[in-house]
């Protein structure tokens, strides 16, 4: 059965990223009504006017320290100006954040006569617990509450993807350092791992010193650290035969390792206050323009969470000799004669480093090479972070434009002191104003949500027929209503863009097939009259084995920015272990057959489709996704049986039923079909041609019956259907 999704969401996050970004971003729909007051009179066509507008609500945390480094603390709202792009700006959130920078190894050392420090002012509440044997996740504020008053907010992220075992080792020992001798009171840490391809929680927010030593105690060394093979003079002859080139993989290897940390921030930005996100890795390669796109892309989500990445290169003090040590093969080639191979062992050192710089100082946070303390990289961070004021304001400016807005904060006294925050942030940018890869970049995100998209309605079949004994060709059709591009056309709009993305998964969640596509849509003229009351239908087909998958679609009117989503689980069944039934494919419903040249709207349409078993003749069987029929229309019932074991094609005798109820209403007389196709499977197609105009309006049960009155056997199929006037 095809299910219709209909739904708005409206789209009002707005932020983005860059050098001493904006670390706070949230974009609120304000719809103003005049209360108390009289109404505007309706318009001549019956609509009442609604007046909005989008505005952002910014947050900066700020650092005001004195000429010796010390905080600055008793400011009040009215001691800050704050101005955007020079306008002045009226604070609407302040509150100061008191961090205790005092060791708890210290305390516990200290006598009990000794006065203990004060604790902060207001205690931070502890997360919800987790159910027994559920993973740990990222606890959630409340809007408007700050979960971790006066804490500071550490995480603990270890990439096993990008380190070696030593260095592994290298890191979990900092970690075990930290929390055993430097750890404060105010301190919160979270441990995050990446390994085997995704993201994992292994503790939220906690100050308990012995749960963190636990759970760094239960984090197994990896073996999956890769060593990246540059493929240039500093490439070592391991005598083994060519094969692919390392650097293809790399590449993507770098763009899973930026997504995950995008990922982790995004998990993060579910807490308001500042957060430091402690990076160990041996280093990170950037290859291509992709890993640039993907680099910008978990900056701006870094800095919309308020997260600053203070990286760690786990490797260490790097000393190597300058054709490298025993660990590596000799270098082949003249490059250990002329000196390429050092320069380029060098140079591959230097590159590894600098995604990890670039992310720091992009970010907010700093980078530390070549030292073997790797729990000062911890500790840095962990001084940066003193005690802050939280200020927030409501733009002046709600132009969508996509443009930087500088951000300046200045105090009207205190000349000397310093003060340290993020200078600017990027604005919300309309569709409109949307270039190729802004659009492209759009639909990878909505893909990835969890949180489907769905301004645009969109309706789905998934069919499957037998080709061989392994394989099954899976036709995809997808619908929209006409009505949906018609707002293009009021828009004045001649043309539009349909894009189409998605991608079918196995159940072991694996990526099996890919969906990208676009359709041009001519919307001028009687085209544009005709849109309202007609359907817009694409598809595709793909070869797949047996087994169960899910199908996630999304469809964008490239002229309105409106995006729809479907998303559906569907099963291929191993026809060649029904013994019991006669086995038979999907059945589909039709009441259109065009000619396969008039099929604009199909996926490869230039290619002969072969292997599709609705294109015969010429023409092309469209299902209707829907299942709405016209009695003005006939409907066209097609499927296929199959008789594999059959030493010669059986005859076999095939009817359709429609139930209002339990009642049967309407019966075609029985088919014999005596022949089939000439292949392996012994494939029986089946067609009828149904005159709807003998069914009252209204809805049925359609039901396909398949009889062998030799071997008695029999097939069933059922789906709900609309017979409209």
């Amino acid at each position: 059965m095809a299910w219709v999704q209909k739904g708005s969401l409206a789209c009002l996050s707005a932020g983005g990223g860059r050098p001493g970004g904006l670390p706070y971003i949230a974009a609120i729909l304000l719809a103003f009504t005049l209360a108390g007051a009289q109404q505007p009179p309706p318009r001549q066509d019956g609509v009442v006017p609604n007046f909005s507008t989008k505005v952002a609500f910014v947050i900066e945390d700020v650092s005001v320290t004195d000429k010796n480094g010390k905080p600055v603390e008793g400011l009040r709202p009215e001691d800050f100006v704050v101005t955007e792009d020079k306008v002045p700006q009226t604070i609407r959130l302040f509150e100061y954040q008191k961090l205790d920078d005092v060791p708890l190894a210290e305390l516990e050392r200290r006598p009990d006569s000794a006065p203990a420090p004060a604790p902060p002012a207001v205690p931070a509440p502890a997360p919800p617990p987790a159910a027994v044997g559920a993973p740990a996740q990222i606890a959630a504020e409340k809007p408007g509450d700050f979960l971790y008053r006066n804490r500071r907010l550490l995480v603990f992220y270890f990439d096993l993807s990008a380190m070696q075992v030593p260095d592994q080792l290298r890191a979990l020992d900092a970690a075990r350092k930290f929390v055993n001798t430097q750890i404060t009171a105010a301190d919160r840490v979270a441990i995050m791992e990446y390994s085997e391809g995704a993201i994992k929680v292994r503790q939220d927010f906690t100050g308990d010193r012995d749960q963190l030593r636990s759970t760094i105690e239960k984090i197994a060394v990896a073996t999956e650290g890769l060593d990246e093979n540059a493929d240039d003079a500093s490439t070592p002859d391991t005598g083994a035969a060519f094969g692919q080139d390392d650097s293809e993989f790399n590449i993507f290897n770098t763009d899973r390792q930026m997504a995950a940390l995008q990922t982790a921030v995004e998990m993060l930005g579910r807490l308001a206050e500042k957060k430091a996100l402690i990076y160990f890795a041996s280093g990170m390669t950037l290859n291509g323009v992709d890993n640039q796109a993907q680099l910008r892309a978990t900056e701006n989500a870094a800095i919309r969470a308020n997260v600053a990445f203070w990286t760690i290169d786990a490797r260490g003090l790097v000393a190597s000799a300058p054709m490298g040590d025993a660990t590596r093969g000799s270098p082949g080639g003249s490059g250990a004669y002329t000196g390429a191979g050092a320069m380029a062992m060098a140079s591959s050192l230097q590159r590894s480093q600098d995604a990890l710089y670039a992310i720091a100082t992009d970010t907010g946070g700093k980078a530390m090479f070549d030292n073997n303390d790797l729990a000062l990289g911890i500790v840095n961070a962990q001084k940066a972070m003193s005690s802050y004021y939280v200020i927030g304001y409501y733009s002046t400016n709600g132009a969508l434009d996509g443009k930087f807005r500088r951000v300046a904060i200045t105090l009207k006294e205190f000349p000397s002191a310093k003060l340290d925050f993020r200078q600017g942030y990027l604005a919300g940018k309309e569709f409109g104003k949307f270039n190729a890869a802004d659009k492209e970049r759009q639909l990878e995100d909505a893909l990835r949500l969890e949180d489907p998209i769905t301004d645009l309605t969109i309706a789905m079949e998934v069919n499957y027929f037998q080709l061989n004994r392994a394989e099954y060709y899976v036709p995809v059709v997808m619908k929209i209503p006409g009505s949906e591009l018609a707002r293009a056309r009021r828009g004045g709009a001649e043309r539009t863009h349909i894009d189409f993305i998605g991608e079918i998964k196995n159940e072991y969640g694996s990526t099996i097939q890919n969906i990208r596509d676009k359709v041009d849509m001519e919307l001028s003229g009687s085209t544009a009259a005709e849109l309202v009351k007609q359907q817009i239908q694409y598809d595709t087909g793909y070869t797949l084995l047996p087994g169960s998958y899910t199908i996630k679609v999304l469809a964008r009117d490239d002229e309105t920015g409106r995006i729809g989503t479907y998303i559906s689980k569907f099963v291929i069944p191993n026809l060649n272990k029904e013994t019991q039934r006669i086995p038979i494919s999907s059945v589909v419903l039709s009441s259109q057959r065009i000619e396969l040249k008039d099929a604009l709207f199909t996926a490869g349409k230039d290619k002969a489709q072969i292997s599709n078993p609705l294109v015969q003749d010429g023409q092309k069987t469209i299902p209707s996704v829907t299942r709405v029929f016209s009695r003005s229309r006939d409907m066209y019932v097609y499927l296929q049986a199959y008789e594999p074991n059959a030493e010669t094609l059986q005859p076999l005798v095939a009817f359709v039923t429609f139930y209002r109820g339990q009642a049967r209403v309407f019966e075609t007389a029985p088919l014999p079909v005596a022949e089939g196709l000439s292949n392996k499977l012994k494939t029986v197609p089946l067609k009828f041609s149904i005159a709807m105009s003998k069914l009252p309006p209204g809805k049925y049960t359609c039901q396909v019956s398949v009889l062998d009155p030799k071997d008695q056997k029999a097939a069933f199929w059922q789906a709900p259907i609309m017979v409209a006037p």
